[in-house]
């Protein structure tokens, strides 16, 4: 017997960008109860939009960058506990490519135009030892991948 709730599942879409056995990433400081982390770019996809317009939308908005390409890897699903609410998120990943974001310097930082954190190059072999976490489930599969395959780059 399935419980019903109020709760609803999201459906995102995110971008990931490998350059140099790094992914670009965004950064959350630990809150009350909560640890640091780091989560890949994007956002939900809203009503009547594709999982490809609304990561290229999100970038718009957050970044205020446009993406060249767009190739979606994959779909996983990401259940989780913040604080004491959970969540539930079907997860569209996109390998992404855009010349301004990949031309950002390793150790560089670009503030998020529409919340309180800011993006930076994260090295895949620290995030595989979760160092910091990186969230949504999924995303540290496929960037490794995409790390594994030269002609994906930036």
């Amino acid at each position: 017997m399935a419980v019903t709730t109020d709760r609803q599942i999201r459906n995102i879409a995110v971008g990931l960008l490998v350059r140099d056995g790094h992914v670009l990433a965004e950064e959350y400081p630990p809150i009350p109860g909560h640890h640091r982390f780091v989560r890949a770019i994007g956002g939900g996809i809203e009503f009547g939009e594709r999982a490809e317009q609304a990561v290229r939308r999100e970038f718009a908005e957050e970044l205020g960058v446009q993406l060249e390409t767009t190739r979606l890897l994959g779909v996983s699903e990401n259940i989780f506990q913040i604080l004491d609410s959970p969540g539930h998120q079907v997860v569209h990943l996109f390998a992404v490519r855009c010349r301004e974001l990949a031309d950002l310097p390793l150790d560089g930082r670009r503030p998020m135009l529409d919340h309180e954190a800011t993006v930076g190059w994260y090295a895949l072999e620290d995030l595989a030892r979760e160092a910091p976490p990186f969230y949504p489930a999924g995303a540290l599969d496929a960037a490794l991948r995409l790390h594994d395959t030269p002609e994906t780059g930036h």
